[in-house]
């Protein structure tokens, strides 16, 4: 405890280890100057390391306008694949005793291991260094067990913060606040009342240009492997009166060794069609989209189906958990949605009373949705703070990554046995016709 509140306010030095590439670019450079704008870190400096030399302005002019992040920026660049670098890089940031390190990695996942080895092995990972990685963790349980063994040679798990930004955004945030904070809901969250529930990521388009990381990954593993099955975890973990987010990975893992191995006979494996000569590679297996059909042990949620679904080039762009009560008769509404994105809010689905002079009922929707002038932090902009600040709440731990792996592995050993259970869909296809 005291070791987290030290580190939390302590001067911070930020290496980012890819700074010109594509995350870099898109998502932690514009969270990075939101951060700053705040006022609140002036002690936070940013080391930017890369294969070549660049220029600092011209890397930020196409994703942020702030020349306070320009000035906070060193640059520094270096042979990944040469140990001696590391220690070049070891001495250029010269950490003093009453500053933290934080190291994030925003690499390809396949050089991952190397870079951490070399870390090591410069002395990068003293008690007041953090290492921040980004999914995925593995491809199966056997590739995540090595990883996070060859992590653990050189980093404590209170070291290793393992981004999965689902986690880290608001609306997700909100899941917590809403089941904790209302007392209507909290007495009918378990079996008894409800029916169903599914987890939902959807894309309306296609792989665009990322045909060789999808041809390696596929929908399972992208997204329902990580993203998906730890909001499941956020719906199905028991909130204590006494709730501390603190607490928050030992109750999404409680949750997670309480589900049943996935059933392959219970899964859906398809691919759009075009997606082959897309990739260019004929008689491709990958599939484009992935579902499964989970149950808990826990007697709250005995007997209720948990379905995990997400798919490429579907009819809508949509990120949301479906909370389906159960209906007395057919003709009553029962739906409650967590909307993730692109909108993030809570809806419900109300029948009403038709305006007029006939006793007619409709379908009506009540909805909370942020104000537009309310600007949410970016689920990076979360990371990094939460990090900075030594929480871990929203940070995937090792023994989740492991369980999330275990609980897929049947499907993921019967789909590479058997070829004959990819199906193919025509883009714009709707969820329902898959399931």
């Amino acid at each position: 405890m005291t070791n987290k509140r030290i580190l939390g306010s302590m001067k911070t030095k930020l290496v980012i280890i890819g700074i010109t590439g594509d995350l870099s670019t898109r998502k932690l450079l514009p969270a990075l100057e939101q951060i700053i704008a705040t006022g609140d870190f002036d002690d936070l400096s940013i080391i930017g390391v890369s294969r070549r030399e660049f220029d600092i302005d011209t890397l930020l002019a196409s994703s942020v306008g702030n020349t306070e992040l320009a000035r906070r920026i060193s640059p520094f660049s270096m042979d990944l694949s040469q140990e001696v670098d590391y220690r070049r890089l070891k001495d250029f940031i010269d950490l003093g005793d009453d500053e933290q390190l934080l190291v994030y990695l925003s690499v390809p996942p396949v050089v991952t291991p190397h870079i951490v080895e070399f870390l090591g092995q410069a002395g990068l990972n003293g008690p007041n260094v953090k290492l921040l990685l980004e999914k995925p963790f593995g491809v199966d349980l056997e590739s995540a067990r090595r990883m996070i063994d060859h992590v653990a040679k050189y980093y404590s798990e209170a070291q290793i913060y393992r981004i999965d930004h689902y986690l880290a955004k608001e609306m997700t945030q909100n899941i917590i606040a809403f089941r904790a904070g209302n007392a209507l809901f909290d007495h009918v969250w378990n079996a008894s009342a409800i029916e169903k529930i599914e987890v939902v990521a959807l894309e309306k388009i296609g792989i665009e240009n990322r045909a060789q990381f999808y041809e390696q990954t596929g929908a399972l593993r992208d997204v329902l492997q990580g993203h998906l099955i730890q909001l499941l975890a956020l719906i199905l973990m028991e909130i204590p009166r006494d709730f501390d987010w603190d607490d928050m990975a030992t109750l999404r893992l409680k949750a997670l060794n309480q589900l049943q191995s996935a059933d392959p006979g219970r899964a859906v494996r398809a691919q759009y069609s075009g997606y082959q000569d897309e990739v260019g590679n004929p008689g491709s297996l990958t599939e484009t989209f992935a579902s499964i059909e989970l149950t808990s042990v826990n007697p709250t949620w005995r007997g209720v189906p948990l379905v995990l679904a997400t798919g490429k080039n579907m009819d809508r762009k949509t990120t949301e958990v479906r909370v389906y009560f159960r209906k007395n008769h057919e003709a009553q509404t029962n739906r409650l949605i967590f909307k993730i994105q692109p909108f993030e809010g809570v809806e419900i689905e109300l029948y009403t009373k038709k305006p007029g002079y006939d006793r007619e009922f409709e379908r009506q929707r009540l909805s909370f949705e942020y104000p537009e002038e309310i600007k949410l932090p970016d689920a990076y902009e979360q990371v990094m703070v939460d990090a900075i600040r030594s929480k871990k709440s929203l940070f995937a731990t090792g023994h989740e990554v492991l369980r999330a792996w275990e609980v897929l592995q049947p499907v993921q050993q019967s789909w590479d046995m058997d070829s004959a259970d990819l199906t193919t869909y025509s883009p714009g296809a709707d969820l329902y016709t898959l399931l």
